[in-house]
């Protein structure tokens, strides 16, 4: 076996290193034998030389076998699960979890928290009053085997070498890596335990892909990673150049899924088409169906009723006060409210989405630190989206937070993150392609 020195020296050089180098390094960086010096040389090799397919793999399985791996093997085939590269309004979890378990899928779901524009998946359901992110293993077990969905909060030691390499690549440029990238979110997806993995891709100015081809190359890498582990794996991705959806905040969120799984899309044609489409793609993996019948029963599913039936099962089985889910009436709301108008004619022709998502966390509804605490009240309603008239003096957009003192920043904020054109621009696709 090749010295650290001489891995380094290797890849630098654009050399392969092999599937036991690999192993060893990762085995020997989270014992503590690796200093960090030694493995932020190798970053940066990685991140300036790349890596093959082969190369990507092994990284991913050593960083998965660095801790605990889930044994989902009791639900066979049946197990999915849906991931997000991240993006502004996502909120397609709440959606397509319960979708999926009345398409017959086993969606054993360990999500995180969020650091920046809003809170992660836990974060939001948190809004919940009573919800419960924590369950023990088997309760968590006994919930999917009988409903066929819970989402907890990620428990024991998910690919703790994945956490120690991220820490590194923060602080030594090296985030902006495709196979570093890949391997820590698949990574973490495999460890899950799942037989499928459906993908969401977020592609546009807030996601962390800017670019289609960045976004596809992303998700050709994934998937790799997820064939080569033995797991049934697809890649949607999607827009993410103005937020999903017309909410940006915790509880605003789940407010607008309640609207949507009533049966209500106006104005949500976006969020609609992601979230059938990540649904159709679960079931095709799970069952064999093709997508276009996946979709087709994963959208009757919905307009019937069934998927609201089920997302109030799940989370009401995990603690979640019924009455906050269908009484509008008990679902608190912030105390400072700011309408923001449009200064002329024409037509919204873009959202930064990323600036929209810092708007947010201005507000409270997401975290700078790890320490910060979230205002699950804070947000952002969107009355205007891109392509859509707006006159002077009309409402674009209203701010929610608890602090008074927060709005006029926030404001100035979303205003410079707001273009309104002569020309009503060419409309975008919500979702660009399906890698499988």
């Amino acid at each position: 076996m090749r010295s650290m020195y001489d891995l380094i020296a290797a890849k630098r050089d654009g050399g392969i290193l092999s599937e036991g180098e690999i192993r060893e390094m990762i085995r020997g960086y989270t014992c503590g034998e690796i200093p960090d010096y030694q493995m932020s040389a190798m970053l940066m090799a990685i991140c300036l030389r790349g890596m093959d397919g082969a190369e990507t793999a092994a990284l991913t399985d050593a960083m998965l076998h660095s801790g605990d791996v889930v044994d989902l093997t009791e639900f066979g085939h049946l197990s999915a699960d849906k991931h997000s590269t991240g993006g502004v309004g996502d909120k397609t979890t709440f959606i397509v979890a319960p979708m999926a378990a009345v398409l017959g899928c086993k969606t054993a779901k360990m999500s995180g928290r969020g650091l920046g524009h809003t809170g992660g998946t836990i974060d939001k359901l948190e809004a919940i009053p009573g919800y419960r992110t924590a369950l023990a293993e088997v309760e968590f077990r006994e919930q999917v085997r009988r409903i066929g969905v819970s989402v907890i909060g990620a428990t024991g030691e998910i690919a703790p070498a994945d956490k120690m390499l991220y820490a590194l690549r923060d602080v030594t440029a090296t985030v902006d890596s495709l196979p570093l990238i890949a391997s820590s979110i698949m990574s973490k997806k495999l460890a899950a335990g799942t037989a499928a993995i459906v993908l969401d891709v977020t592609v546009g100015s807030g996601a962390f892909m800017k670019t289609d081809e960045d976004a596809r190359a992303l998700a050709r890498a994934m998937v790799d990673i997820g064939v080569r582990a033995g797991r049934r794996t697809a890649a949607v991705i999607t827009d993410m150049d103005q937020p999903l959806g017309r909410t940006v905040g915790n509880a605003l969120e789940l407010e607008e899924v309640l609207t949507f799984l009533s049966g209500d899309d106006t104005g949500l044609e976006d969020l609609r088409e992601v979230s059938l489409t990540l649904a159709a793609y679960m079931a095709s993996a799970v069952h064999g169906y093709s997508p276009e019948e996946g979709y087709r029963l994963a959208e009757r599913a919905w307009r019937c009723g069934a998927v609201y039936e089920k997302f109030v099962e799940w989370i009401t089985e995990q603690g979640g006060d019924r009455r906050w889910l269908t009484d509008p009436g008990r679902r608190a709301e912030a105390a400072y409210r700011r309408t923001v108008v449009c200064a002329s004619d024409g037509y919204v022709g873009r959202m930064h989405a990323e600036q929209i998502g810092l708007c947010a966390m201005q507000l409270g509804a997401g975290r700078r630190t790890k320490d910060d605490a979230i205002d699950f009240l804070a947000g952002i309603r969107l009355l205007k989206k891109v392509g859509e008239p707006v006159r002077a003096g009309e409402a674009l957009a209203v701010l929610y937070t608890s602090r008074e003192v927060l709005l006029d920043a926030a404001e100035e904020r979303f205003l410079g993150a707001i273009t309104v054109t002569e020309q009503k621009p060419d409309a975008r696709p919500h979702v660009f392609d399906v890698i499988a």
